[in-house]
């Protein structure tokens, strides 16, 4: 054979290669990426879709966040005003209070003042009465007469 008919025959089976390979292998190998450039695709899309949906659910989180700070500082600041209340109105109880217990002592000590006056005004009557009667039994000298002034003085 020379080397023209075994270039031709190379040919033809190189030909007959090509032909083949495009009918029975290629097709596959095609489909196969074709396959592959789709799942790389559909799985770009469904990570940009997660991304976004990331994106929504941070923001969504972050108002939640947001919404609670705030609920949560103005049920504080309502507390706070509430217990400045109940302090403000249990010391104007507690002054009410000490102010009617006060008054309360003080005329509980008058009334004291008062019983310890006429309790001093009877014995001191009392004192008197039995001064004048020791006097009047005996007769009237001076010097008895002081002895029992002396005495009527340290009763007193």
């Amino acid at each position: 054979m020379s080397i023209n008919g075994t270039l031709v025959a190379q040919a033809i089976v190189f030909a007959l290669l090509v032909l083949f390979t495009m009918k029975f292998i290629w097709p596959p190998i095609a489909a196969a990426l074709d396959e592959r450039v789709g799942k790389i695709a559909d799985g770009l899309a469904a990570a940009d879709k997660a991304k976004a949906e990331l994106t929504n659910a941070n923001k969504r989180v972050e108002d939640e966040l947001t919404k609670s700070r705030t609920e949560t500082a103005a049920r504080l600041a309502d507390a706070e005003r509430r217990g400045q209340v109940i302090v403000e109105e249990a010391k104007v109880k507690a002054v009410v209070e000490a102010n009617q217990i006060i008054a309360q002592a003080r005329a509980e000590a008058q009334q004291q003042t008062v019983k310890a006056r006429e309790v001093l005004r009877e014995q001191v009557a009392a004192l008197a009465v039995k001064g004048a009667e020791q006097i009047l039994r005996k007769e009237v000298n001076p010097q008895v007469h002081a002895d029992l002034l002396g005495r009527l003085k340290t009763e007193l």
